[in-house]
This record gives C-alpha cells, structure tokens and sequence, in this order.
C-alpha cells in the first residue's frame, strides 16, 4: 500500500457529457471509499480535448499531461466533438494520444451484460456472457511511427505495425488475466493471418509466448468469423487478444450486446500507467439534457479502484471496487431502471441517485 493512503488521480472530464457524469462519479467514489476505509483521493482536475484545442490550440496541453504522468491513475469521461477537426479533417483525440505518450499497449474490455439491463441476444445463454477483449492501443493500424500518407486526389495509404516487444507484453498481459479470472482459462487470438504478413508474425509471437503458459488453452479466430461467434455464442469467448483497428471494432460489438455504449467500461494499461474511461464519446447530441447515462463511467472507476488496489497491496480499494459493481447490479437488477439507450427515461441523475441507493445498502 501507498505510505500516505492516497490515491493521487488525475480526472479529465474532456466534452461533451464528460463534465455531467464525472462530479457524480468522483462523488460515489468518496462515498464508497468512505465506507469501507483505509484510503482516499487526492483529485488533479486536468484540462485537454476538443474545447481545449479550440481555446489553447493544443488538445492536450503538457500541463494535462504531466498531471497523467504523474498521477497513480487516469479517470477520463469523454473527449472529441465531430465538429472540431485538424486541419487534414481528422478528429481531435487526445485520448489516443494518451495512449501512444504513456505506453499504454493493453486496451481492456470487458464484456459483461449487467442482470437487469434488457437483453439484446434472445438465447438464454447470453445472460451468462463473461469475457474480456484486450485490444493492442498503441500499434497495428494506429501507429504514431507509421502516419498515414496521401497523393493529392489519387490515392491514400495507411501502415499496420506490429512489433515484437509490444506483442510479447501484449500477449503475457492476456495469458496473465485469463489466468486471474479462473474461468475456462483460454485466451483466442483474434487476427486475419490467412491475407496479412503482419498478422502471420502476430501469431508465431503469440504461439512463443503461449508455450510458456501451458495451463492456459489456446485458440485461433480470424476476426470475420470471430465477430460471427460474439453474436451466435458468445459464451465461449474467455480472453480475446487482437490488433487495434480490429478491437476498436469489435469493442463496440461487445459494447452492443451489454446494451449500449453507456453500459461498457474500458481500461488501457501500461507497465506503468493506466486511464480508466467509458467507451462511448461526448455525445454532444445529448449533451447539457440529463440523458447521459453514467453506468459505464461508474463501471471504469471500480475497475481503477481494482488495478489501484492490485497494484498497491490496498485490499481495502480492491474492496470498493467490487462494492461500486455490486451497487451497480442491485441498482439496475429489478428491470425498471431504463436509459435512453434502450428506449427508456432514467437520465443521469436517476442513475446516480439508484447506485447510490444500493450503495447504502450494500454491506461492506
């Protein structure tokens, strides 16, 4: 543990609806870390994304950075608006860029319907879907050291990179959490090795590095048909481990059968930091109108209390994680609470005010 029990956070509400739902979150993070006891926050508000380009010029100024940097955890609600652009028409995504600057190779996401939340797949099974989607954030085709480039009106060309230091921490990463979660202990290897070079070098890391996991099975899947198996069976999957672009994608696929952006978590994590943040983005079509729903933004706080705790030897913040997602499940778990996502009307501040009510009367 921490000498001083303090969590040094660094909390980047960004645009959007970042601002609506990252007070409440910080809130129901001192009430819980309250209740259970033996630590606290020490809060660093940090300023970058889309508003911040167009009021400074730079949508992540070094100020937020070196609060990342210095920071035990990152908490990001949401960056980027459609409307602010760089002047070649790419949006503006400091979130990445956090990423590239502090080396944050594991994207994680989870995969896990929350009881009560209406099911989007019909099969029974569905209810009992439990995985996790580690996607590679720092390379593939996102690459920082392979921009793309374009001739004028002719053509436009982008770079996958796969190199074999990210994929050997990438792929002990997976074998690591698949071994922590205790369940079928399979980590998939999620690629398209039957068209790319890139991606038969892909595998021949990860059969290395497999080999000295022996406990833990392995399996391959090109992404076309992996898709195919998130939505026919999904309860198969364990830990799946895929490039950039492809997890990107497939992310949001999990996000979809959780019921909405609003419900899916996220973590990118390095060897020595890591952000916390909500997979949708501002929804600035929403924003300011008490929609917002904050499930996933909770959610992604419990899993930094969680890494934070690991991290750390603090027992008591592994703890309240797990009291924030048990407060999450009761909250939503008799069928009347409904965000817009899913056609219904509770709104950010009926979110919180249900969490929070659970939270009370969850026993610590």
């Amino acid at each position: 543990m921490k000498n001083d029990n303090t969590f040094r956070v660094a909390t980047f509400p960004g645009d959007g609806i970042g601002e609506e739902i990252t007070e409440p979150t910080l809130r129901l993070l001192e009430n819980a870390a309250n209740r259970v006891g033996g630590f606290g926050f020490d809060w660093r508000p940090a300023v970058a994304g889309a508003k911040c380009y167009l009021d400074e010029g730079d949508a992540l100024p070094e100020k937020a950075l070196g609060e990342a940097r210095e920071a035990d955890a990152i908490l990001l609600a949401a960056m980027g608006l459609p409307s602010v652009r760089y002047p070649d028409g790419r949006e503006i995504t400091p979130q990445v860029s956090l990423r590239f600057e502090l080396g944050l190779y594991a994207g994680v996401r989870p995969v896990k319907p929350i009881p009560g939340v209406r099911a989007i797949l019909a099969d029974p099974r569905a209810h009992d879907i439990d995985y996790v989607i580690i996607r590679e954030s720092i390379e593939g085709l996102f690459a920082p050291i392979a921009p793309g480039t374009r001739n004028g009106d002719a053509e436009a060309r982008e770079t996958m990179v796969i190199t074999r230091p990210v994929c050997e921490k990438l792929f002990d990463f997976a074998f690591r959490l698949a071994e922590e979660r205790g369940g079928q202990n399979k980590v998939t290897s999620v690629d398209k090795a039957n068209v790319f070079q890139a991606f038969a070098f892909w595998r021949e890391i990860f059969h290395e590095r497999a080999a000295l996991m022996p406990a833990i099975a392995t399996d391959m899947a090109y992404v076309d048909a992996f898709a195919m198996t998130m939505v026919q069976k999904p309860w198969t999957i364990d830990v799946a481990v895929t490039e950039n672009m492809f997890g990107d994608i497939l992310s949001d696929l999990g996000a979809a059968l959780m019921g909405g952006m609003g419900y899916a978590p996220s973590a990118d994590i390095g060897d020595d930091h890591a952000v916390f943040q909500p997979c949708h983005g501002s929804a600035p079509d929403i924003a300011g109108q008490g929609l917002a729903n904050p499930t996933a933004m909770i959610l992604s706080s419990a899993m930094m209390l969680d890494w934070l705790g690991k991290r750390h030897g603090s027992s008591e913040a592994v703890k309240t994680g797990a009291l924030i997602r048990s407060a999450v499940e009761t909250a939503f778990a008799p069928g009347d609470l409904v965000t817009c996502e899913l056609g219904g009307k509770a709104g950010t501040t009926a979110v919180f005010s249900a969490v929070e009510a659970a939270l009370a009367r969850t026993d610590v």
